[in-house]
């Protein structure tokens, strides 16, 4: 009986069936593709971080990872490649013609999954380009106001514990020193509010404040699964069990699409 297994197992080999086996056992659940500026500037340790993090979640949820640093090779052949879009360091404005246009096209239409971190909400004039009217209603309407230059720490609310991108998340975390941004207005009317910062809790003090602050949240007005989490700027945040949950999570719900 021994022999005879030695014998089955040597034709098995000879057929390559065990390599096949291991090909289909490695083949990609999903592609992500991951955007962040070239050199990053105060962005860059986050970003490193995140890609470090993202090549173990990679392992863990079988998925590849591939980045850009541009919006130029942005167009509907190339998006047709990925399941989900991951806008790691990234603002709203540079971006071409084509870049937006395709971007637009296929989170309306539930071609690809979107996640988007920190500086994606960064709306408004800046480096010489004008606002992307488009991707502020994407964000909900708002505008980028001011921040908190000198940062601080606050408790961040869960508000949707039922959503799947907060499985597992506790009711509420402390996200240490975060430049929390202010809007012009709240993007509550026009989304679905996962979390918000309790301001009382800003630690030191700061008088720039929103008064109602979500800081996560779901545009459900377009078809793509999508999720905005203003996080983002330190690269303590992947120490932070709360927050990588969270970004495990939108990563399995984001690259899966709605069924018809």
């Amino acid at each position: 009986m021994i022999r005879l297994t030695v014998y089955i197992s040597l034709f098995l080999g000879l057929l390559g069936l065990p390599e096949q086996l291991s090909a289909q056992a490695a083949k990609p659940r999903f592609r992500v593709l991951a955007m962040a500026e070239k050199g990053g500037g105060v962005h860059a340790p986050f970003v490193a971080a995140a890609r470090k993090w993202l090549q173990q979640e990679a392992q863990r949820q079988q998925f590849t990872v591939d980045y850009i640093e541009n919006t130029d090779a942005i167009n509907a052949a190339f998006l047709d490649r990925y399941q989900l879009f991951i806008q790691l360091n990234y603002p709203p404005y540079n971006w071409t013609d084509t870049a937006k246009a395709t971007f637009t096209r296929y989170i309306q239409a539930g071609k690809i999954g979107w996640i988007g971190f920190h500086h994606a909400s960064l709306l408004g004039e800046f480096d010489g380009f004008t606002m992307w009217p488009w991707f502020s209603d994407f964000m909900g309407g708002i505008r980028y106001k001011d921040y908190i230059p000198t940062f601080s720490t606050a408790t961040v609310r869960v508000e949707a514990r039922q959503h799947p991108c907060l499985k597992d998340v506790p009711a509420s975390f402390v996200v240490q020193n975060e430049e929390w941004y202010v809007y012009d207005k709240s993007p509550r009317p026009n989304v679905n509010v996962l979390a918000s910062v309790d301001e009382s809790t800003y630690t030191p003090d700061s008088a720039i404040k929103m008064g109602d602050h979500p800081v996560i949240w779901s545009n459900e007005r377009v078809k793509a699964r999508n999720l905005y989490i203003f996080m983002g700027h330190h690269p303590d945040l992947f120490q932070n069990s709360a927050f990588t949950t969270i970004v495990h999570n939108a990563i399995d719900w984001a690259s899966q699409k709605e069924a018809n």
